[in-house]
């Protein structure tokens, strides 16, 4: 009966929406008038312990485990209660009576090489199954809303290097460069000279496949190391979803490192996932997605590179780009469900659904945001255009 009660406590506070809760003893209990939009099947009592110390963390357990149930009316409900939740101030996603325990997090060398393999070398064929044909696994740039999500991807990477302003013959370092789409594009389209670095040695060998199939030996390299031990200097920098994995305790290295990395007057173009409310973590998505995994505040982030000697030229929101792109991956995967479960099983499948989903809720509700920041070192980008419809004239 305590479980319950807490239960009913924390649920109580928690949607903005009507949600309709059936427990464990057969009994049910509808929170929010009107027509309700989700409906939440708790097939086995969690212990009041568990709830206590991380509520996120010990929910999201019970879903994989298939413990809890969550279902529509219509497509992604665990997003719609998710979105609720996060709009919510004394739901158990933002109240910190219910977030108590954050797990310890390190990020040393041989650490984050560990954290990133355990998350990008699942498999390829894993994530050709969901993403899009330029493999492209951060978020999308919808200039039109008919868009597709290769055509939104293939947008962003121009949208990123056009910021830049790139000459031909100068060189270009990414930083954390996934499947190389970003990179060769440089090379390929814009006369770059281009080097990425990862960690993930399923990354490294299928960009190195790319580089010899499109005979780009003379202009593309790819280097499997760790950001922090290169040494060398570009002209242009680019690190798109990289930050995120770095860890609170070294914004300022990474920064910092970002520009040692650059020329004298280089541009360096940086994307990623930032909290306007505040840093935070999730005890769920680092224990089970994103281990080490830690999103930056707006003013953290902007007060690391004014500390690391560098000038923001340009920021840039796009949440709903990455809602929308969260939510298309979603879809996909689910219409490959069958075959992933049958490889990788069910507790597997129900946990990356619950990560997409749960990713489309925290931005569509504004808990977190993607920010890319245009930054120069030397005088606010002295060689950039004075206004943005540089960006802009390549996207007409």
């Amino acid at each position: 009966m305590l479980e319950k009660k807490l239960y009913q406590t924390m649920f109580a506070h928690s949607f903005n929406i009507p949600v309709t809760v059936n427990y464990w003893d057969g009994t049910s209990e509808t929170y929010g008038e009107g027509a309700v939009q989700a409906t939440v099947s708790i097939n086995k009592a969690i212990s009041i312990k568990e709830l206590s110390k991380n509520a996120s963390l010990a929910l999201g357990e019970a879903y994989m485990a298939g413990d809890i149930d969550v279902t529509g009316p219509g497509d992604r409900p665990i997003q719609r209660v998710l979105t609720a939740a996060y709009e919510s101030a004394g739901s158990f996603m933002r109240n910190k009576k219910f977030i108590k325990f954050l797990p310890k997090q390190s990020h040393t060398e041989s650490k984050s090489k560990k954290d990133v393999q355990s998350h990008y070398d699942i498999s390829n064929d894993f994530y050709k199954a969901w993403l899009d044909p330029t493999m492209t696994y951060s978020c999308a740039y919808f200039e039109h809303d008919t868009d597709t999500l290769e055509q939104a991807q293939i947008n962003k990477v121009h949208h990123i290097i056009n910021k830049l302003d790139p000459q031909p013959g100068k060189t270009l370092l990414d930083i954390g460069c996934g499947w190389g789409t970003l990179m060769l594009t440089a090379a390929k389209e814009y006369g770059l000279k281009v080097t990425g670095i990862t960690l993930s040695e399923e990354q490294y060998k299928y960009v190195q496949q790319r580089i010899h199939d499109d005979g780009l030996e003379d202009v593309a390299e790819v280097i499997l190391e760790d950001y922090r031990e290169l040494d060398r200097k570009f002209d242009y920098v680019t690190s798109v979803g990289m930050f995120e994995h770095v860890g609170q305790e070294n914004l300022g290295l990474y920064t910092q490192k970002v520009a040692d990395l650059m020329n004298d007057d280089g541009v360096a173009l940086i994307h990623g996932i930032t909290r306007q409310q505040g840093g935070a973590t999730n005890a769920w998505l680092t224990k089970y997605i994103f281990p080490g995994g830690y999103v930056p505040g707006l003013t953290e982030m902007t007060q690391h590179i004014v500390d690391a000697g560098l000038q923001i030229n340009d920021l840039e929101p796009l949440r709903r780009h990455y809602q929308r792109t969260t939510e298309i991956w979603d879809h996909n995967f689910n219409a490959k469900r069958g075959a992933i479960r049958a490889e990788m099983g069910k507790e597997f499948v129900r946990m990356w659904d619950l990560y997409l989903q749960a990713a489309a809720a925290s931005f569509e509700s504004g808990n977190i945001d993607v920010i890319q920041y245009l930054i120069s070192k030397g005088a606010s980008g002295k060689n950039l255009p004075m206004t943005r419809e540089y960006i802009y004239a390549h996207e007409q």
